[in-house]
């Protein structure tokens, strides 16, 4: 039996597409109406051996070993697309661009299609000699997972050995300082604390020689006019890169609507937290697309000295393809789970570092 699904504005033409391509014998399993327009068909086919062939052909296809049912990738990158509450539009062109690769590798078509549809740009782990690197400002809502994300990045340039200087303007919130300076300390980097714009200014001055600057911001409400104009005053207070830290698994329509408003304080690259823990990455996909922001990297470990890695195409699709079932397995303790969670997500992306 051979499945196919078939896309098409009307069902006429879809039915027609099936006639086509699988012949009047064809069954029709599904139909479904598709949330921007149009229906899909799924119709199947029996592949039996043609009746004029030899006895003995037939008696040796009889015998062979039962293959595995042939994968519709563009149903296999459709669907998966679906489970992560990817808009229809958005999803539609990500389909689009899977069905002109030439694979039988659903996770290598989908890492095509967002290659094809998205940018990926990781962050460095600091400047060279030659060249100068401008200091990140990572910005966001409120518990989106910048203080940690501050820490990573630095513990990743220190095991670099490369030189750093953290600042942080978050002297607000309860804990937040103590916080970051707890992870400082351990790294044996100092942190210099700021309250506004022109201190912003001179803390700046004073990493001037570091290879690597990052700026902890307090979270801000994207929707507060008068906290995102306090946000933007401190941007200006050098020349800085804002980074946007998002957390994966949020509603879509609310992330969408949160990276256009940073996008709007120039804001163009997008660093995405908690990719360990979410389920669903449709969110992540829709910020990045509305606000036309650039993916570099992501968290996939609450660790500080791990779980920060750079982002590319085919990495993201490993955490979105579903993964082969196992067998069931003894129950684990649920610390040795969380860990497990870890692992698989680091793994997933990490194995991916030198895919195109």
């Amino acid at each position: 039996m051979r499945l196919k699904s078939f896309h098409a504005k009307t069902m006429a033409e879809a039915m027609r597409q099936v006639r086509q391509q699988l012949g009047d014998d064809a069954i029709i399993v599904a139909t479904r109406e598709e949330e921007g327009g149009g229906v899909r068909v799924t119709a199947a086919v029996e592949e039996d051996a043609h009746p004029s062939e030899p006895a003995r052909v037939n008696a040796a296809v009889a015998h062979r070993p039962v293959m595995e049912p042939e994968i519709d990738v563009g149903e296999a990158v459709a669907d998966a697309l679906h489970r992560h509450g990817v808009p229809a539009s958005l999803a539609e062109q990500l389909i689009d661009a899977a069905a002109g690769l030439d694979t039988e590798d659903p996770t290598l078509a989908l890492g095509a299609a967002l290659d094809a549809v998205f940018t990926f740009h990781p962050l460095a782990n600091g400047g060279t000699s030659r060249t100068a690197m401008r200091p990140l400002a990572l910005v966001g809502p409120p518990g989106s997972g910048k203080t940690l994300t501050v820490a990573k990045l630095a513990a990743r340039a220190v095991l670099k050995n490369r030189s750093v200087g953290v600042i942080t303007t978050d002297t607000v919130r309860a804990g937040g300082v103590d916080q970051l300076a707890a992870f400082t300390r351990l790294l044996k980097v100092k942190l210099h604390r700021v309250e506004d714009p022109e201190a912003l200014g001179g803390a700046l001055d004073f990493s001037r020689g570091n290879d690597l600057t990052v700026i902890d911001t307090a979270g801000r409400n994207p929707f507060d006019a008068e906290e995102m104009g306090d946000l933007r005053a401190l941007l200006a207070a050098g020349d800085v890169e804002p980074v946007l830290v998002l957390p994966a698994g949020m509603d879509t329509v609310e992330a969408a609507e949160t990276g256009l408003a940073f996008k709007a304080l120039g804001v163009k690259r997008l660093l995405v937290t908690r990719l360990d823990v979410a389920r669903r990455f449709g969110s992540t996909l829709t910020a990045a697309h509305r606000a036309r922001l650039v993916f570099c990297d992501g968290t996939v470990a609450p660790k500080v000295a791990e779980g920060l890695t750079p982002l590319n195409p085919v990495a993201l699709a490993r955490l979105m393809m579903p993964q082969p079932e196992k067998p069931a397995a003894k129950p684990v303790p649920a610390k040795a789970r969380a860990k497990t969670r870890e692992t698989k997500a680091a793994h997933a992306v990490s194995s991916s570092r030198t895919a195109p």
